[in-house]
């Protein structure tokens, strides 16, 4: 890893956590993680301050005098210069909430988080530690593990239709057969180890740290997109304008389970974001190197 530079420059952050319907308990914690780790990086200098948006998609009243609940309990530990809860719109879609928040930010760097996720106390500070040493990435991916403590691997490869059929659809157990093109696809052999991967194809939306400027040059999240694949798409705008990257020292813990086990309504959205992607970006099929 880069040794530590004798000083960072403050930087401001926004971070933006859509929800439907989500569980209080587990959306809780993701946001005392998140307070804690912001926490953290504004006592080391490296935040001059820091935005939370909290974008409701949810179906009325009840869930959103649920969150504002939890930002007055946030409210308390004063790491937040600003916090807001952005409601009443319906469930416009996953890309659509945080592009509402990503429109009234003024911040240099922003977060896209998911609301099933524990963010390490040292992630911030060592999020931005990286960027001040690399001025020329443009957003980073972290090191994730389940709750479980199994690595979970959010960088992919462009993938193929077998690959998302294979990671989308189809049972672990189908899975099984298939462990070293899956292992392929999500660049176990290169984010496997300890030193940050540079020009990654793909990061997850679950956690993008992204400088915002290059953010807003890459035109934010697609509209075509209400779930699924919205990240990919705009991994792959950003890659035309920045540069993404593997950053082991940033750590979290994701609750996110796998699609398969979701049910058929989620496969459908999954399956038609999945043929909207191939229709933009271009098709693959099967051939993925030796594969």
């Amino acid at each position: 890893m880069d040794s530590e530079p004798t000083q960072i420059k403050s930087a401001s952050l926004s971070v933006s956590v859509v929800s439907y319907a989500p569980s209080i308990k587990e959306l809780s914690l993701t946001l005392e993680s998140l307070g804690r780790a912001v926490g953290h990086a504004r006592k080391n200098n490296a935040l001059s301050y820091a935005q939370l948006f909290l974008v409701d998609n949810g179906p009325g009243d009840k869930e959103a005098d649920a969150l504002r609940s939890l930002l007055l309990v946030l409210t308390h530990e004063n790491v937040f210069s600003r916090m807001e809860l952005l409601s009443g719109h319906g469930n416009i879609g996953y890309g659509a909430g945080h592009n509402l928040a990503l429109s009234i930010s003024d911040a240099d760097f922003h977060l896209i988080l998911n609301p099933d996720i524990i963010v390490d106390y040292q992630a911030i500070y060592e999020a931005l530690r990286f960027f001040s040493i690399h001025p020329d990435v443009g957003g980073l991916s972290p090191y994730a593990e389940d709750r479980h403590g199994a690595r979970q691997f959010l960088c992919k490869n462009y993938p193929t239709l077998f690959d998302l059929i294979l990671r989308g659809v189809l049972s672990e157990g189908v899975q099984r057969f298939f462990q070293k093109r899956i292992s392929a696809y999500d660049m176990r052999d290169l984010c496997g180890t300890s030193e940050p991967v540079f020009d990654i194809p793909i990061i997850s939306g679950c956690f993008m740290f992204l400088r915002k400027e290059k953010l807003m040059l890459a035109g934010g999240f697609s509209p075509e997109y209400f779930m699924y694949f919205e990240d990919f798409d705009l991994s792959l705008k950003l890659g035309k304008v920045t540069r993404l990257t593997y950053v082991p020292s940033v750590k979290i813990t994701h609750f996110g389970g796998n699609t398969a086990c979701k049910g058929w309504h989620h496969i459908l959205m999954f399956t038609r974001s999945m043929l909207r992607f191939f229709e933009m970006h271009g098709w693959k099929i099967w051939s993925r190197g030796d594969f």
